[in-house]
């Protein structure tokens, strides 16, 4: 089997695409993959680091408005349809599985014009335009959350790496803790603004950073690329208001983590954005969290957020409310274990753990 994976840009896409590409490879040793992706996203770095061999072609989106950017189109354009055409004509695909991201229609119109079929995994509980574009020439569409607007449409949930989908956090918990310097019996918070980090979300928990050592808390904060040194700088502030040391130990930060299971792992509750692979991610690791869709864009991440929220697996906080609802409310969740032993409870009951596997056997269905 022959297979071309195209997606990028953020984590909510490239994630997918490479648990999908493990599990192909877990099931067919001798499966050729080849992925389309763009040398400015998340792929650039990932898909390499994962033994993938990676097709760039540029970055060609559709223009909301006229300008600049209308007027490159064109030619983006071109040049990004001409590199797909020639990578299926010479690989000669058996199927073109896209995940979403500028490198989708491209690849998509190339594939439909070779008389390729398509699959399509829609990540978000709103589609976005390129895999709009693409599930109406779909041969089968794949989705993460049950009644996601695209024709065809038949949910399989998340593709995510075994480690993170079948992910054991109670017995995991010594051992994560142990790898990030964190203490067993304390109450453990985890912040993480995805891939990208999130500047208001980093301000906000520190600013309460304080209050969760004062009531023996300890913190893994996963800040972002770049922003590290920000959120460590405000919480030795925080942590030590007039000189004296009160537990800024406790408060653990790093830029960004490839073994996400690890953190998962050594919390209590989580902080998040709700991007689709988080909300994914949260479920199958049954951890409570606070989460806080971010707010701009087409409004997918609050409706990603709606299966935790509706079960009472997570508190849904507006992202311009943050900064208000954390005091007192952070630690009276992060410190009352029966209600997050509940909220464990439903996240695992709206879980779903075999994404990679349903999304590989649609694509079987449609070569074999």
């Amino acid at each position: 089997m022959k297979v071309v994976l195209a997606g990028g840009g953020t984590f909510g896409h490239v994630g997918p695409l490479l648990a999908t590409a493990a599990e192909l490879r877990r099931r067919r040793p001798d499966v050729a993959l080849q992925v389309v992706g763009t040398a400015e996203g998340l792929e650039a770095r990932m898909v390499p680091a994962a033994g993938l061999e990676l097709a760039v072609i540029p970055k060609a989106p559709f223009p909301r408005r006229l300008g600049r950017e209308a007027a490159r189109f064109p030619a983006r354009w071109v040049r990004a349809m001409r590199l797909v055409n020639a990578l299926i004509r010479d690989f000669r695909p058996d199927v073109v599985v896209g995940f979403g991201g500028y490198v989708c229609p491209p690849a998509y119109r190339a594939a439909v014009s070779a008389g390729v079929p398509v699959v399509v995994h829609e990540a978000n509980a709103r589609p976005g335009l390129a895999n709009r574009w693409g599930a109406k020439h779909a041969a089968a569409v794949g989705v993460a959350f049950a009644g996601t607007p695209l024709p065809h449409a038949r949910l399989v949930g998340m593709p995510l790496r075994r480690e993170l989908a079948h992910l054991n956090r109670a017995a995991a918990a010594p051992a994560a803790r142990q790898h990030f310097g964190l203490e067993l019996g304390r109450p453990t918070l985890l912040v993480a603004g995805g891939s990208l980090g999130a500047l208001r979300l980093n301000r906000a928990i520190v600013g309460v950073a304080g209050e969760l050592l004062d009531a023996g808390a300890q913190v893994l904060h996963l800040a972002g690329r770049g922003k590290g040194d920000e959120v460590r700088a405000a919480v030795e502030q925080a942590a030590r208001p007039d000189g004296r040391s009160s537990g800024g130990g406790r408060y653990v930060v790093l830029d960004y983590l490839e073994q996400m299971e690890l953190a998962l792992a050594a919390a209590d509750l989580a902080v998040q954005r709700a991007g689709a692979a988080s909300v994914a991610e949260l479920a199958c690791a049954a951890l409570p969290a606070v989460l806080v869709p971010l707010g701009i864009g087409n409004g997918e991440q609050r409706l990603n957020a709606a299966p935790l929220v509706d079960a009472a697996a997570a508190v849904l906080v507006p992202d311009d409310a943050l900064a208000a609802w954390a005091p007192g409310k952070l630690v009276e969740l992060l410190t009352s274990p029966e209600r997050l032993a509940a909220m464990s409870s439903a996240a695992s009951s709206v879980a779903i753990r075999d994404g990679a596997e349903r999304l590989v056997d649609m694509i079987e269905e449609v070569v074999c």
